[in-house]
């Protein structure tokens, strides 16, 4: 079995190629910057033999052939917005010999569809929807064995804060105790593996989340307790963080619905409670946000 990897050197790619090719599985990664990924992915996998790379992107059709030949089995990574890329390359890939695919898609995707988005988190939540399930119902309607792989909000979006952590200042942020279940990446990879090298989950849309809401408050809190030391958080109204958003660089237009996401989660966890489908398949309960803190401590040194 040979597995193309996409988006193989993201946060979630660059596990699912570790955990392929540590099961023993031949494994293609398909980037466009192959020589940055060759050393990313052998400091991940210790240099696997089984770990090819090509140069491959979802925007230039004639560079798929090259990554798809010879595959049986891909996971494909978000190319949702990459317009036109989805139901061609999902083609190609299946004229090619691909008899599975693994879509990570995202928990959005199960959401039911609004017509009329009322608001900036309506209508952002709506877009997503959108365009994570047209992707899927491309795959689906190859005929081909697939599994949608749904996370939910990552972890790793914690990183953001890096920064600051490192510079021994306070994590600033509005809605301190806006809280979702944010999930380890290990976990999302985990599951597109099984999905991969199994038959258990064939046919199957799974949303993995976290085991439970935390707040960006208990977030700081938890790297903090992962270095050692205090990390301060200090709450921020809406419009100053929108003044901070804008000179970090975000664009306008998601201003609103970065404040929207925040706000629908100051009681429960907004449009995303935490899902049993990670200890359903597994056996085992989600890992915690205090764990990725610890595993990515580095991260904030």
């Amino acid at each position: 079995m040979k597995v193309l990897v996409t988006g193989a050197t993201g946060n979630i790619g660059r596990e699912v190629v570790r955990l392929l090719s540590s099961a023993g599985v031949d494994v293609r990664a398909m980037s466009r910057t192959p020589d940055a990924a060759r050393a990313l992915l052998g400091s991940a996998t210790g240099g696997a033999a089984r770990v090819e790379v090509v140069r491959g992107d979802f925007g230039e059709p004639e560079s798929w052939a090259a990554a798809l030949s010879g595959v049986d089995r891909a996971y494909v990574f978000p190319f949702a917005y990459v317009a036109g890329a989805g139901a061609g390359f999902v083609a190609e890939a299946v004229r090619h010999g691909v008899s599975r695919f693994v879509v990570h898609s995202a928990a959005a995707a199960g959401f039911a569809p609004v017509a009329s988005p009322v608001d900036a988190l309506q209508a952002h939540l709506e877009e997503e929807r959108a365009a994570h399930r047209a992707v899927e119902v491309a795959v689906e309607a190859t005929g081909a064995e697939w599994t949608h792989v749904r996370p939910g909000l990552l972890a790793v979006n914690s990183l953001g804060w890096a920064p600051a952590i490192k510079a021994k200042e306070a994590v600033r942020a509005p809605y301190g105790e806006a809280g979702y279940p944010w999930v380890h990446e290990v976990d999302v990879a985990e599951i597109a593996v099984q999905a991969l090298v199994t038959d258990e989950l064939v046919g199957r849309a799974c949303t993995i989340t976290g085991p439970a809401r935390v707040s960006q408050v208990e977030q700081v809190r938890a790297i903090g307790a992962a270095l050692g030391r205090d990390v301060a958080f200090e709450e921020l109204t809406p419009e100053q963080a929108k003044e901070q958003w804008r000179l970090e660089g975000c664009p306008e237009e998601y201003l609103a619905w970065r404040l929207a996401v925040l706000a629908d989660a100051l009681d429960g966890c907004g449009a995303l409670p935490p899902t049993e489908d990670f200890e359903r398949i597994t056996g085992r309960v989600p890992r915690s946000f205090a764990q990725w803190a610890v595993d990515h401590q580095a991260d904030f040194r």
